[in-house]
């Protein structure tokens, strides 16, 4: 299969929009939200995902599929589930994942709407053709007496000869799991809740949809999504069919509703014993915008998660991604005074990804800024700030950002350190569109700890439309940005209030993998 020998027309059709994104993976045209199941099969990662084939709203919800061989060039195949009339799923098939039965078959478990939890199976090497289980709905609604809820959308696995799943709470609080059991997968036995929420997370206004349980190293993580805050996940213990969270990561910093942001995410562990996770950004226009498009949704970049030896989750870009790099510029040892801005000559562009690592002087802040207009108007900012009033020390409750923190004793990197800080990283989009459409200018931001003298690295991604920032591999940040102007395309770097060097940059222009 050429994942370049047939392009969906419909994406010839867009490739004219300026926002399309030209390297990360997004539907054909229509509306496209969480990614719903997740698997490496026969050599290919494949990726499922609610699909409205009827326009670019939510509603009528089906799941879409697309497949790679090299999680850069993607396949697109037809509609994998369609609600059956008639069916438990007659609405709607809403969220859910995919693993490998006892029988070494891939199955979904998803939540079809309005009766309950289904299961599909698919017998053939692309995964294109599925099969619905006769039992469905195998967990139906609960009744008003129940302890669980199933409207956070399932997730499923098997341990030795028995399988498990695990729903969340959609629109419940605080953030909870519930656990069922089955032999055969047509009969499913409600066991107790999976896990209290409420610790970590805005127990008044956060609960657990979408969640993904997974092991990784010597712990296991839970992955789900707050529907008012975004993605997060907790990394714990598990025993006793329980799992008791320890520490706690966002990936999306909403306050309030999430457009623009990294909202649900899945995993899958492919053929190099990796966990990657793929993720949704949302649209930060309007509703009436994104119809008129013909085109609303997309997926993050692909994430490879694992642990450091001290426990934190690392989450690092794909390294695949790299084949995409074209045209490199490196600069090195480059001072920034106070107060000073330095445009990038020969670097520049909507399509690019820079690896730049900052040494701290005195600054009050630096960092880069990208898709700037030549006059400032357009700009957004990836901002290291120095927070005075929270010198690091061990945190007894919740953590902002991707540092995890938790209420044992700290060891390794996060010894308590006199001379460590607590900074904010920012990616600030309140000056990132002229743009009258964006409904959303929310910038998103975490901690990150640095002791005095300690080098930081930015990876920053730039996608027409969309801008990702890692740092350090500990950190992560994404935003919807929409620059209207056609010269914000600048690259600078920054130091306010003291001094800072950059000490390194390499910086590439990124091909398309979509017609532009």
């Amino acid at each position: 299969m050429s994942e370049r020998s047939a392009i969906d027309p419909r994406r010839l059709k867009l490739a004219g929009d300026p926002y399309r994104p030209a390297y990360h993976f997004l539907a054909p045209a229509n509306w496209m939200n969480d990614p719903n199941s997740t698997i490496y099969w026969q050599g290919r990662y494949h990726v499922f995902y609610q699909y409205n084939p009827d326009g670019a709203y939510h509603g009528n919800i089906h799941w879409g599929h697309a497949s790679s061989a090299d999680l850069v060039h993607w396949t697109d195949h037809p509609i994998a589930l369609a609600p059956t009339p008639g069916g438990p799923d007659r609405d709607h098939c809403y969220s859910g994942a995919a693993f490998v039965n006892k029988e070494g078959v891939p199955t979904f478990i998803y939540h079809g709407v309005p009766d309950g939890i289904c299961l599909a199976t698919s017998q053939d090497d692309l995964l294109v053709n599925w099969e619905k289980h006769p039992a469905n709905p195998i967990i139906p609604n609960p009744a008003p007496s129940d302890e669980f809820q199933i409207g956070g959308a399932p997730c499923a696995w098997v341990e030795v000869d028995t399988y498990y799943a695990v729903t969340g709470n959609s629109i419940c609080f605080p953030d909870r799991a519930y656990l069922f059991t089955s032999k055969d997968l047509a009969r499913w036995e409600y066991l107790h809740p999976f896990y209290e929420g409420g610790f970590f997370t805005d127990g008044g206004t956060e609960d657990c949809g979408c969640p993904d349980f997974f092991p990784l190293g010597n712990k296991h993580v839970l992955l789900f999504t707050s529907h008012r805050r975004g993605a997060q996940c907790y990394v714990g213990t598990y025993a006793n069919h329980r799992f008791v969270p320890e520490r706690h990561v966002r990936f999306a910093f909403g306050e309030w509703g999430r457009p623009g942001i990294f909202c649900e995410g899945l995993t899958l562990l492919d053929g190099k014993g990796r966990r990657i996770l793929f993720g949704r950004l949302h649209e930060a226009r309007y509703g009436y915008i994104q119809r008129a498009s013909g085109w609303a949704g997309m997926l993050a970049l692909p994430i490879v998660l694992s642990l450091s030896d001290d426990g934190n989750l690392l989450m690092e870009p794909a390294p695949e991604l790299e084949v995409l790099r074209r045209e490199r510029v490196h600069l090195s040892d480059i001072p920034l005074g106070p107060d000073s801005t330095v445009p990038l000559a020969g670097l520049g562009g909507d399509r690019l990804e820079i690896r730049a690592v900052f040494e701290w002087g005195d600054a009050e802040e630096f960092g880069v800024k990208v898709c700037c207009s030549p006059d400032g108007e357009e700009q957004t900012l990836i901002r290291v700030n120095k927070n005075p009033w929270a010198r690091y020390r061990p945190a007894t409750g919740a953590t902002s950002g991707g540092e995890s923190v938790t209420a044992r004793p700290i060891t390794g990197r996060d010894t308590p350190n006199p001379r460590a800080m607590r900074r904010e990283l920012i990616l600030d989009v309140t000056r990132s569109s002229v743009n009258p459409e964006v409904s959303d200018r929310e910038s998103q931001q975490c901690t990150v700890v640095l002791s005095d003298g300690q080098p930081l690295e930015l990876r920053v991604f730039v996608d027409r439309s969309v801008v990702e920032v890692f740092a350090d591999n500990r950190h992560y940040l994404a935003k919807r940005i929409y620059p209207a102007r056609p010269d914000s395309l600048g690259v600078q770097v920054f130091a306010l209030g003291g001094s800072a060097t950059l000490r390194s940059l390499d910086a590439w222009q990124m091909a398309a993998i979509w017609p532009v």
